[in-house]
C-alpha cells in the first residue's frame, strides 16, 4: 500500500522540532469521518549553536532540513504558525526561519500547510490551551513511543498529527502537490 509521509516542523532559531508520519493512501470511498490513521516514523531536533549570529543558525539548521528531506522523502510539510505573544523581534526572527524552511521545503516539491498553536493542542489534547506536558503525553500514547519525546520534537509531531486529521477532515486521501512552483531564474548581469 502506498503512503503519504508528512514532514512536521516545530519552527525555532536555536532548536527546530521535526517529526515524520505516514498516512496510507486510501480510497476516496473510505474517505470520511473517523480516526486519521497513521504511522509514527521518526522525531528529534535540529540544533544550532546558539552563540552563532541568526544568519549563521540559519544555515546550520537548513543544512539539517535538507538532510532530512533527502533522507526521508516527505511528500508535505505542516508548521506551526507564529504565536502572536512574541515581542516584535522575536516574531521576527521566527518569521525568518520559518520563511527559510518554507522556502526548502517547495524548492523540494512539498505542499506546505500552517496550523496555529491552538489548533495542534486542540487536535492532539482536546484542549486549545494544552501545556507542554500534556502534549508530550498525548503524543507519547498516540504514537505508541516508549518514552516522551523532547518538548520541540514532541511540538512537532503534534503538528504533523494535526496535519493528518485536517487531510482526513478535508477529504485529502493522497499527497497533495505544491501550491507553488519555486522556479530559480537566471540572473543575467548587465
Amino acid at each position: 500500500m502506498s503512503c503519504t509521509r508528512i514532514l512536521g516542523i516545530d519552527p525555532g532559531t536555536r532548536v527546530v522540532g521535526y517529526a515524520l508520519v505516514e498516512v496510507p493512501t486510501r480510497s476516496k470511498s473510505s474517505a470520511g469521518p473517523g480516526p486519521a490513521r497513521f504511522d509514527y516514523v521518526e522525531c528529534g531536533v535540529l540544533r544550532a549553536r546558539a552563540r552563532d549570529e541568526m544568519h549563521v543558525r540559519l544555515v546550520e539548521i537548513a543544512s539539517g532540513l535538507r538532510e532530512l528531506l533527502a533522507e526521508f522523502q516527505p511528500h508535505e510539510l505542516a508548521i506551526e504558525r507564529a504565536f502572536h505573544g512574541l515581542n516584535a523581534a522575536s516574531a521576527l526572527t521566527l518569521a525568518e526561519a520559518r520563511g527559510a524552511f518554507k522556502l526548502i521545503a517547495l524548492e523540494h516539491g512539498l505542499s506546505v500547510a500552517e496550523y496555529a498553536p491552538a489548533m495542534i493542542k486542540r487536535a492532539v489534547t482536546g484542549r486549545g490551551r494544552a501545556t507542554k506536558a500534556e502534549v508530550q503525553a498525548r503524543v507519547q500514547l498516540l504514537c505508541r513511543l516508549a518514552k516522551e519525546p523532547q518538548a520541540d520534537a514532541a511540538d512537532a509531531l503534534a503538528t504533523a498529527i494535526c496535519h493528518v486529521q485536517a487531510r482526513r477532515l478535508s477529504g485529502v486521501t493522497e499527497a497533495t502537490p505544491a501550491k507553488a512552483k519555486v522556479k530559480a531564474k537566471a540572473r543575467k548581469s548587465p
